[in-house]
Parts: C-alpha cells; structure tokens; sequence
C-alpha cells in the first residue's frame, strides 16, 4: 500500500534538495543596495530566529518562486497569521522552559522545566493541526504540513508522550504535604488534612475590611531557581512520592534527546521568514504603499515595474510621516540599460537601488514594493558604487574602480543584473565617457540587465539598447527636486536653463541690464 500523503520538509524550499540552511553570509550588493537595511528593519525582535540567512539565499527557480508566493497569499488571511503565530508563541514558550531546565542546578528542578516544555509542545503541536484544519489554506506548502501533522498527531510515539506529559503533571499537581518548622529543623510530611487556617483567618478580618483602605499586602518575589532550602524540601517530597517522582525521571530519559520533531522545529523557525515580511509590509501599506506579486521570468527581459519605490527608505519615511516618492520604467524589445542622469540629489541613486531592491525581493519569492513588476530572475545580482579610497590597498581610486568592474564582468551571464552608481566619477569628464562607453559596450554585448547613474549624459544615446531616465525638478522651481525619474532624453542644458530662468540669468536678460545700464550711465 502506497503513502498519499503530502511529504512535507520545510515550508521555504519546494525541494528538499533546496532546503539545506546552510547559514550564508551578508551578499556583496547588500550595502549598496541597503538591503542590509531593510533585513535588519523585517527580522527585528526576531534575533532567536536567525532569519538573516534566509535573506541571504535568492532563489535559483521560478517553482520555488511560486512555492513561496503560494504561502505569502495564504498567510495574508489575518485568522490563519494568528494561528501559525500563537504557534510561533507557544514554541517561543517551549524554548524558554528548555532553556530553564539547562540552566537550573537542582535535578528536580531540571526534570519539571522539561516536562512543563514537552506538554507545551504537544497542545502547541495539536492545536496547529487542528488550526491547519479549519482553514482553507491552498498552498502547497501548507497543504503539505497539515498533511503532514495529521498522521503524527495520531502516531503511537507522539500520543505516547502526550498523555505520559498530562499524567505526570496531573500527579504532580494533586500532590499535597506539610511543612513542620521547628528553629532551624523542618520536616516534612504527607497531607493529614489539616484545614486551610488562612481562609479561616480571612473569613474572620473580612468583616473589619473598609473600601478604599490602603493596601499593606506584601508579596513575595518569584524567582525561576530555587535556593537550597526549597531544593532540600522537594528531595524530600520526592522521596514520599517516589512513584511520581520515579515517573517524572523516566519521562526525562525516554525523551530527552527525541522529544521534539526536527521537521515542526524546522516549520517553527521557517514561518517567521513569512510573518517577519509580513509585518514589515503592513508597516509600509499604512503608508499609502503598495505591494504586488512579480510576474518572474528566467527567459524574458521584458522588464517593467510600476510604482515602484525603495524600500529601505519607505521605513524611514513612514516612521516620520512623510510621503514617499514612486517611481516607473520599462524595457522593451532590445533595450537592457537604464541610463538615469539629472540634477544632483535629485533621487537618481534612490532609483537605481530600488531598482536593485526590487529583483533582490523577488528572488527571495517575497511580495516586492511596487504596484506592478514584471523582472528577470537574475543568477547575479552586482553592484558598482563609488568606494572611499582606502590608503592600504596601495591603489588609486580609479584602479580600484575599474579592478572591481572587471571583476564583475568576467562573472556575469546574461542573466545577471548590474546596477552602476556614478562609477569613475573620480575622473575627469573625457575619461569617464571613455570608460563608460567601454563599459556599457560589454554590458551590451552580455546582455545584463542594467541601470546606470551617470552625470556623462552621452552615455544615454550610445546604443538602441540604452534607455535614458532623468531626475525632475520642479518647473515653477529648478533647485526643488520632486525625486521622479522619468523616462525621456537626457538634456543638460534644460535644467541649467530652469535654473537661468529663475534667477533672470538668461542671455536676453543679462545683455538686456547691460543696455539699461549704459543708457543711465
């Protein structure tokens, strides 16, 4: 007989080959991109989770993209987020009773915080199946994992476990004794009945109580360790329950090492890569911003995307109330090269990392910050920003600039993507065309997807396969930016002319004051 049901491994990777963790380090484009930013600004408040290599690892294949985007819809139903992170809370819970029971000294101790975190885990367990159950998830990986928890709930081993755990903390709850305090002698004994005096004390004052009274109740503090008093008390309460006492060590042994199922510890840890983004993304939309999901190709460069904006900085802005500025672009047939040129401070470097942002997000099979977006999914995701001269290289800042570049060219394929920051800007104006030119003609003959900011404007009309972006400045004001960068031919002059303009610099003007001028004189 054959098993139907679902395999379920991890609710990240569509395949088990893809799912190893293998806890990557921070990618180069990172800081360029302030995707380092925006990681830290998602996984907040979630250290014990170790998301950021989750971050750190894009996808490689449009199923896994899809795999993932199928769990994002699911989990967008606010009931099942609530469930999977009560979920999340009570594993949280489970962790730290773990954690108590290594650290506490006393054996008794030890044995109770681990069988207070076993019980933990099963209902935590039971009742994500039954919350899995009662929702209409239609991912794959989620179908996958109530598939999968339906027949361990039901398995010998975890129900085994479960009703010992209840038994157990059941017997250890009923239990009742004495404490007979002589100096420094205790001793203690079985229950005999004795009756609760401190209800008969309260029963007795309770007719002296005057509302509004001031309140002189002392309460004692909780501490999670017992001193050695309270140690020596419980050793010897163990020894005249011996049998539950017994049971509980044998609990402790039986399933210290196999307690905890490391596929649902896996699923604990994974989830919140989904519900930190989640979170991160209500933050944004409240904002007046929106999320959509890439339609991703490994083949097409026809590229697109719509309202578009960086992410890193919408955080920063939306603390602050202030409005964050969209964007567009598209390209078409042969066009590969985004050339952005402008007014300085104009938004240019913001474009190009949002631009960078976006196919980043989208390689992970997150939602992406635009309202629209058509990409590529890139094998290489490369960056070129200007660098601080570092005096121990024993470079020039040009040499380090054009070493870093050929070294990016010699790794990208077409189907990688390169986004260029005023590189050689250290140069002079002939130099930089030059460069940039033999630049942007191996990027052409690669066939990378590429945005540059550029102030060498000729760059823009090199080839059919350039397109040129601009910065706008307000016309009623040519020093205001509006941090829109649009698609149309790049013109120097329009934005000195702006700028003439408003101060009455113009050549008809000038000669204009000169004549006046004269005539007085």
């Amino acid at each position: 007989m054959t098993d139907d049901r679902p395999s379920f491994s991890s609710i990240l990777f569509d395949r088990p080959s893809c799912g190893a963790d293998e806890r990557r380090g921070e990618p180069e484009c990172f800081g360029d991109l302030h995707l380092d930013q925006i990681v830290a600004a998602v996984t907040a408040g979630r250290g014990e989770y170790e998301l950021q290599s989750l971050f750190h690892a894009p996808l490689q294949s449009i199923a896994a993209i899809h795999y993932r985007h199928e769990v994002f819809r699911d989990l967008e139903d606010r009931v099942l987020r609530a469930r999977v992170g009560a979920f999340g809370e009570a594993m949280r819970s489970v962790r730290e009773r773990l954690a108590q029971s290594q650290k506490a000294h006393y054996r008794l101790q030890q044995q109770r915080w681990f069988l207070d975190a076993a019980s933990l885990y099963c209902e935590a367990v039971v009742r994500l199946h039954a919350d899995l159950g009662a929702t209409q998830v239609q991912s794959r990986g989620l179908c996958a994992l109530r598939g999968f928890l339906g027949p361990f709930v039901r398995s010998e081993g975890f129900g085994s476990m479960r009703d010992e755990a209840r038994r157990i903390a059941e017997a250890l709850a009923a239990i009742r004794y004495e404490l007979y305090i002589d100096g420094a002698r205790i001793e203690v004994r079985r229950d005999q009945g004795e009756p609760d005096y401190g209800a008969e004390v309260s029963k007795v004052f309770a007719k002296f109580e005057r509302p509004g009274a001031k309140e002189y109740r002392f309460r004692f503090h909780e501490y999670r360790d017992m001193n050695h008093v309270e140690a020596e008390i419980l050793e010897r309460v163990a020894l005249l329950f011996q049998s539950t006492f017994a049971a509980l060590a044998a609990f402790c042994d039986r399933y210290r090492e196999a307690a905890f199922d490391p596929t649902i510890l896996r699923f604990d840890r994974e989830v919140q890569f989904y519900l930190a983004y989640l979170e991160h993304r209500a933050h944004i939309e409240a904002a007046g911003l929106a999320f959509c999901y890439p339609e991703v190709s490994d083949r097409s460069k026809a590229e697109g995307g719509e309202a578009f904006f960086d992410l890193a900085l919408a955080g920063r802005l939306a603390a602050e109330r202030k409005a964050v500025v969209t964007n567009d672009f598209h390209l078409e047939g042969a066009e590969r090269v985004l050339v952005v040129s402008g007014a300085n401070q104009g938004g240019k470097t913001t474009f190009a990392r949002a631009f960078g942002q976006l196919h980043y997000l989208a390689a992970l099979g997150c939602p992406v910050p635009a309202r629209k977006a058509r990409l590529l999914l890139f094998d290489g995701l490369y960056t070129h920003f200007e660098r601080e001269e570092r005096v121990e290289s024993l470079r020039g800042k040009l040499e380090d600039e054009l070493l870093r570049m050929r070294r990016i060219l010699d790794a990208a394929t077409a189907r990688s993507v390169l986004i260029m920051n005023e590189s050689f800007g250290s140069t002079t104006l002939e130099d930089a065309l030059y460069l940039g030119q033999r630049v942007l003609r191996r990027v052409i003959d690669r066939d990378l997807i590429c945005v540059c900011v550029t102030f060498v404007e000729e760059l823009a009309s090199l080839d059919r396969a350039t397109v040129s972006m601009v910065s706008q400045v307000d016309p009623a004001d040519p020093t205001v930016r509006t941090f829109r960068v649009v698609r149309q031919p790049a013109d120097g002059l329009a934005h000195a002319l702006a700028i003439a303009r408003k101060h009455h610099l113009r050549y008809e003007e000038i000669r204009a004051r000169i004549v006046a001028r004269s005539a007085s004189a």
